[in-house]
């Protein structure tokens, strides 16, 4: 009998450990899985699911009471629109998830982050406590909007005001640049008028002028005819994959040949190398993922299990669920229903102690107003692939 009850005892044990093990942190992924740019919600998917893969072989996440909780990610198709991601993070809201990681665009981080309350400590603001941590979304300036919004997207003015000043002693010959814009895309406006346009004056080069397209366009023709008459020695496309890549199909169609090409950081994906490669040759763009780093291949590969690429939007989103785990551990989250609003608050507060994090091209320094001011690389299409082409740092 002694030995029966002493089984019995033990089974009960292991049984308490394998329940401890169940437990589980959800987190909410949500970005655009469909449309146009349908690509970078699908690999920020696929690099969280494989993030949380890596995190729960390992163990998992360690929670105040010492147990050990498994990370699971639920991912909402925003579909680019900001009604559909302000909906999906209010239902979000009603869940047990503790963060949300997200969203793709630009035009839906600004009004969902509008909705987020301003000051955290603010009671008279009724506006969702609720952890945004985003991976894509790259317009600048963002995440001052709110105290509970942050980013861990490049600095665009930094890596393009790098990019021209190196591109001045690269090719001294090249004077003057002309610009080609998604016009109704929140991210490709700015990063051409606020950004690119901004950092080539600022370095001497004489802008020319720009043609404007929508990202639902196929046609370019008239567009590639104004660039072609303007004939500078720059052209800067400021525009995803897909119009990017019918804009460059039709540049070779006219002959046009500038002496340097540049693209948009959101560009330098398999996207492009998988729609225009051949046309994309030569194509420079700032970019903060290369697959250069042990950690930086390990990702990329871990990725590509779950059917995704990686890029500088997707690894972001991996990083961020390293950094979420890290987090979660220091500030002693609790992982209970009944501490649900108090453990997002603490992710919050811990959030924004960070002064810097590890990253898969190195230590990203953290700033004051929740944005990242992450290492950089340029690189540039080669015979159907992105390679480095130079490292500025």
């Amino acid at each position: 009998m002694k030995k029966l009850a002493l089984a019995v005892s033990l089974a009960l044990a292991t049984t308490g450990v394998a329940l401890a093990q169940e437990k589980t942190i959800k987190i909410a992924g949500f970005g655009a899985k469909t449309g146009p740019v349908r690509s970078f919600g699908v690999n920020s998917e696929a690099a969280m699911l494989a993030a949380a893969d890596v995190i729960n072989k390992q163990g998992g996440v360690r929670l105040a009471d010492g147990s050990k909780a498994k990370m699971v990610v639920e991912f909402y198709d925003d579909r680019c629109t900001a009604e559909e991601g302000i909906s999906i993070i209010r239902r979000v809201h009603g869940t047990d998830a503790l963060v949300a990681v997200g969203p793709t665009c630009s035009n839906v981080a600004e009004p969902l982050y509008g909705i987020l309350q301003k000051k955290a400590d603010d009671k008279s603001d009724s506006g969702l406590q609720m952890p945004i941590f985003t991976d894509v979304a790259v317009k600048g300036g963002l995440a001052k909007i709110s105290e509970w919004a942050f980013r861990n997207v490049p600095s665009e003015m930094t890596m393009y005001s790098s990019l021209f000043y190196w591109l001045k002693s690269k090719y001294p010959n090249a004077q003057t640049i002309y610009g080609g814009v998604e016009e109704d895309f929140a991210h490709s406006r700015a990063s051409w008028y606020a950004v690119m346009k901004d950092r080539a004056e600022a370095n001497g080069y004489k802008v020319l002028g720009n043609s404007k397209w929508l990202l639902a366009d196929s046609n370019f023709a008239t567009q590639v005819r104004e660039m072609k008459n303007a004939n500078a020695d720059i052209v800067a496309i400021a525009a995803h994959p897909f119009t990017t890549c019918g804009v460059l199909k039709e540049m070779q169609r006219q002959g046009v040949k500038p002496k340097v090409l540049i693209g948009l950081t959101s560009s330098s994906s398999m996207e492009t190398m998988q729609g225009c490669a051949k046309q994309a040759e030569g194509m420079i763009i700032p970019t903060s993922f290369a697959p250069v780093t042990k950690d930086g291949k390990f990702a990329a590969e871990s990725t590509a299990k779950f059917k995704g690429s990686a890029d500088l939007h997707s690894m972001a989103a991996w990083e961020n669920m390293f950094i979420l785990k890290d987090v979660i551990e220091s500030e002693k989250v609790a992982g209970t229903k009944g501490e649900l609003q108090a453990d997002r608050r603490k992710i919050r507060d811990g959030l924004a102690k960070l002064k810097e994090t590890k990253g898969l091209l190195g230590i990203t320094k953290r700033t004051d107003d929740r944005e990242a001011d992450k290492p950089y690389l340029f690189v540039h299409a080669a015979k159907g692939e992105w390679k480095v082409l130079h490292n500025p740092l």
